[in-house]
């Protein structure tokens, strides 16, 4: 898969420096993303913290962004953007007395799909399966039980399923859901050093129009 992404994307530019620009070859496309985690880590460790000590992630609801550019009539690559949704963590195991806003970021995650279709560009439904590459910083980074927090940079796979709907040749409206691969190493420092890792595990819901010029 650490190859397969890689390749397909490159092959995907490289399609598209070769085609002449035309009608209809670029659509932008506005929606609301559903971002869920189901996160995993290897425990929190720091001096004085108990054994069995524990964070989970929650889910966030964002505005989508996305340009695409068609590179055949059924290949097209995608350059996916949108407000940076804000993730909370909440305590679990030994100090989930602690509750919410143990650590919280805003994710910042520009993603690069090369995309399929399933149909020719005149059919009305077009189902379509993507794969590409995700990178993903993490800022206005917060925590109660440190007042300096940093996370780690995140550059992983994505895949991607969706269906587009053409209302008329310009109009459309589309679906998708897609799996990332997003982990980070995180260090608190504060009365004492916290550390843990954390694998997000996130999958997007992600629904709404496009416009083709």
């Amino acid at each position: 898969m650490r190859i397969l992404v890689p390749t397909l994307l490159a092959a995907s530019l490289t399609a598209a420096a070769a085609l002449p620009a035309s009608a209809q070859d670029n659509s932008l496309m506005v929606g609301v993303t559903r971002y869920t985690t189901d996160s995993k880590s290897n425990g929190i460790s720091g001096v004085g913290v108990p054994p069995g000590a524990d964070a989970r992630t929650g889910d966030a609801t964002t505005l989508l962004l996305v340009y695409e550019r068609a590179l055949t009539p059924r290949l097209s690559g995608q350059l996916v953007l949108g407000i940076p949704p804000r993730i909370e963590a909440r305590a679990t195991g030994s100090v989930a007395f602690l509750g919410d806003g143990v650590l919280s970021a805003r994710n910042v995650s520009p993603t690069l799909i090369a995309k399929y279709y399933l149909a020719d560009p005149g059919a009305r439904w077009r189902p379509y399966l993507g794969a590409g590459i995700n990178f993903t910083r993490f800022v206005d980074i917060r925590s109660t039980l440190a007042d300096d927090v940093k996370m780690k940079d995140s550059t992983g796979w994505v895949l991607e399923a969706g269906v587009a709907y053409a209302i008329d040749p310009r109009w459309g409206l589309f679906g998708s859901v897609a799996r990332l691969d997003v982990k980070s190493e995180v260090v608190a420092v504060g009365a004492t050093v916290l550390t843990t890792k954390i694998d997000f595990r996130p999958v997007t819901y992600s629904f709404g129009a496009y416009y083709r010029f």
